[in-house]
């Protein structure tokens, strides 16, 4: 099984102190034309330290077998010998391993969350054999960072880089403590920029082909000045070692976490209430826009900063303030970034024209948990079954009691079914609230007011169409597929 596997950290330096960095020269060509990282190792190498943690665990409570059990040499071969007695499911004490790296001169250090979790003592170990015991400031798991400090002065310390001027196949490399092995320097280059992974939408992963190990985690990810753009916090592998595919989150996104980590001790996130969806290139037509640009808005939380603003559903949001917004991920990652209590101001794409609306940012509660997402019933006295539309969809008005369930006062047309192949996200039970022409929604009123629309349409043309399933809307473009 594929698994992701964490691995490095996450960097981040107040910006007070950045203004302390001096400029760091770009380093020397080696003769046959490859980089030089000789200068670099020698003065970064300081920068990074080893992170050493010990933690409480529960020994698993195992079966009181004898020596004569069969079973006894299958538990010893594993290392879970069956222990007698009083210390069988007690705590006992295990110890982990990663990298960080130093942002001040008076011992705040950075690491990753991950390698901190749950940690009773955490030792950080200099360059110079010197330890420390450190204190655990903050961390902040939705973007892997932990802030440490140890009681120490005149440390050396990284500089910061812009990860935005990173260019894909440039040289990178990092400095970390892989298997144990302190101050391991490892080099590559940046293969991707803006990587999405699994179950994380706040973070632009950088991908680079640098090897990546256990006891990286924590260590930073240099540039070829020297300045640190990142740091690695996942390896994708189907052994638990390098591959050839690490991530590293950038180090604007860490300084953010570690500004407020030292601040306050926790970080917080901006909110504007909206639920939002990638905008492909035909519903970017249906739209009005030329390019497939933004964030789509598909719902409007009631109450919410949004909807106080006059954000509308349908809305396409192209920027905040100065920023363009390019997909709909990066929408989620300008917005949590902004302090709450924020007055922004939205550029969005409104019936084939721009318009400007300013919206007061608000905190996002971690704790809220998503709404539940529920299916439409159908209800009803038993009727025959309606034929499929030229696009394989079987439609049907809803009933007063359909009506009711999804709170829809008027219009609505409900997908009883999806015959053949169809091409887009449909099923059966979504409820089609509009179709979507020249950048203006026309409300579904009837299947036959839809049917009759979809049977107009040229052989291959495509529709953009807004649904309803369950609690959430959405938009959708549907292709002709083999319906008939």
């Amino acid at each position: 099984m594929v698994s992701f596997l964490k691995s490095l950290a996450l960097a981040s330096v107040m910006v007070a102190s950045a203004s302390f960095v001096a400029p760091v020269p770009a380093l020397a060509q080696g003769r046959a034309g490859l980089p030089d990282f000789t200068d670099l190792y020698e003065r970064q190498g300081a920068t990074v330290v080893s992170v050493d943690v010990t933690q409480k665990a529960k020994r698993p409570r195992l079966p009181e077998l004898s020596e004569d059990d069969p079973f006894y040499e299958f538990f010893r071969r594993f290392g879970q010998i069956p222990r007698n007695g009083p210390g069988n499911g007690r705590e006992f004490e295990q110890q982990s391993t990663g990298s960080g790296f130093i942002i001040s001169p008076d011992g705040y250090i950075v690491t990753n969350a991950h390698v901190v979790d749950d940690a009773n003592e955490v030792t950080v170990r200099l360059s110079d054999k010197r330890e420390f015991v450190a204190k655990v400031v903050g961390s902040d798991a939705r973007t892997d960072v932990s802030l440490l400090k140890i009681d120490a002065k005149e440390l050396p310390r990284v500089a910061i880089g812009d990860p935005d001027k990173l260019r894909v196949g440039e040289w990178v490399v990092a400095i970390g403590k892989p298997f144990g092995l302190e101050n391991t320097m490892t080099a590559g280059i940046v293969s991707a920029k803006g990587r999405d992974l699994p179950q994380e939408n706040l973070v632009p992963f950088i991908q680079t082909d640098v090897a990546i190990n256990p006891g990286n985690s924590g260590g930073p990810l240099f540039n070829m000045k020297g300045e640190v753009v990142g740091i690695n916090s996942l390896i994708y592998s189907r052994t638990g070692g390098y591959m050839g595919l690490a991530f590293a989150v950038p180090i604007d996104v860490a300084m953010n976490a570690v500004n407020q980590l030292r601040e306050k001790g926790h970080v917080t996130r901006g909110r504007i209430g909206v639920q939002i969806q990638e905008l492909s290139k035909e519903a970017a037509e249906a739209f009005g826009l030329k390019q497939a640009n933004g964030a789509l808005v598909n719902g409007v939380e009631r109450d919410g900063p949004a909807a106080k603003a006059g954000i509308e559903t349908g809305d396409i949001i192209l920027r905040v303030d100065n920023r363009d917004v390019r997909s709909s991920t990066e929408l989620p990652r300008i917005i949590t970034a902004i302090r709450p209590g924020t007055k922004i101001n939205l550029t969005v794409w409104r019936k084939g024209a721009t318009k400007e609306i300013p919206v007061m940012v608000a905190e996002i509660k971690e704790e809220q948990a998503n709404a539940t997402q529920r299916r439409s019933s159908k209800g009803g006295a038993p009727k025959e079954k309606a034929k499929p539309n030229k696009l394989g969809l079987v439609l049907s008005d809803l009933t007063d009691e359909q009506r009711k369930e999804i709170d829809q006062k008027s219009g609505g047309v409900l997908v009883e079914d999806v015959v053949g192949v169809v091409r887009g996200n449909v099923q059966p039970g979504d409820v089609i609230l509009a179709i979507i022409q020249k950048g203006a929604p026309i409300d579904a009123k009837s299947a036959a007011q839809v049917n009759d629309y979809l049977a107009k349409l040229d052989k291959s043309a495509s529709v953009t169409l807004q649904m309803r399933r369950g609690e959430q809307t959405f938009y959708t473009t549907l292709k002709p597929g083999n319906g008939d």
